[in-house]
């Protein structure tokens, strides 16, 4: 029961997201994700330009909040909309841009869009991108179009969780073209990647290894001070301690010959 019920919220959660995607094809969306909170669900849209999803004094975001509570029966849905910082290390994004560009300039010119895109994201900082444009372009037969650039994992777990991929449709006179479209970030940290110091690194290390030592002998020897200080301290204490027992001793001798 428990399986059932879990299989039926991520469902539900998936049919959101294609909902609110297909609604949201023209302002940039990019990934939308759900949280459960006391209040209720808490639905996070992000997306490059905001504006449109929120819409002229809030108008679209309550028309939205009003069709997924009632199709999907949520009791108090709050959506919160954050921008997208780059949108061109978005695959998604990317993805939705050339469907758009197709759909607008037709199939002539693929290539130039392709070339384009794949070099915009590889401006904006990304190890490597690969996009496949598929359909019936620009001829009658279909083909595959592939535009690759830097470096890119295509297996391991890297390029399951640190690639970015997406997916997007465009429809032309000629038939429907898919366009796939992967993103490694410039954030990725690769298992078999080194990194070599410089000479300044290398420098600035031996200066602050030789001020270390140096401090190290500094406190050594101010340590060194401190414990004979407390040494010769505790001596005089000691001679103070025997000379006040004499003096008490030879007091208790003249009094004992008085008597």
């Amino acid at each position: 029961m428990i399986e059932r019920q879990f299989v039926a919220e991520k469902l539900k959660e998936f049919r959101i997201q294609e909902f609110i995607r297909k609604n949201l094809k023209g302002a940039g969306h990019s990934h939308t994700r759900l949280q459960r909170t006391p209040l209720g669900e808490k639905i996070i849209i992000y997306a490059s330009r905001p504006g449109l999803v929120v819409g002229r004094r809030g108008e679209n975001i309550k028309n939205l909040t009003e069709e997924i509570k009632n199709r999907f029966n949520l009791e108090n849905p709050q959506i919160e909309i954050n921008e997208v910082e780059n949108i061109n290390l978005d695959a998604q994004i990317v993805a939705e841009r050339i469907a758009n560009t197709l759909e607008r300039f037709g199939a002539v010119r693929f290539k130039g869009i392709g070339h384009k895109t794949m070099v915009d994201v590889m401006n904006a900082g990304a190890l490597g991108v690969e996009i496949i444009i598929s359909g019936k372009i620009p001829s009658a037969r279909a083909k595959s179009w592939r535009f690759y650039s830097g470096y890119l994992k295509k297996c391991g777990d890297i390029a399951l969780t640190g690639v970015r991929s997406a997916e997007a449709i465009a429809k032309l006179k000629t038939g429907v073209v898919g366009i796939k479209v992967r993103i490694m970030p410039p954030e990725t940290t690769l298992p078999d990647r080194i990194k070599t110091k410089g000479k300044d690194e290398v420098e600035t290390e031996k200066k602050e290894e030789k001020e270390d030592k140096e401090e190290g002998t500094e406190k050594k020897a101010e340590d060194k001070k401190t414990e004979e200080k407390s040494a010769e301290k505790k001596r005089e204490k000691k001679t103070k301690k025997s000379s006040a027992k004499k003096t008490t001793k030879k007091s208790s001798e003249k009094k004992a010959d008085k008597k």
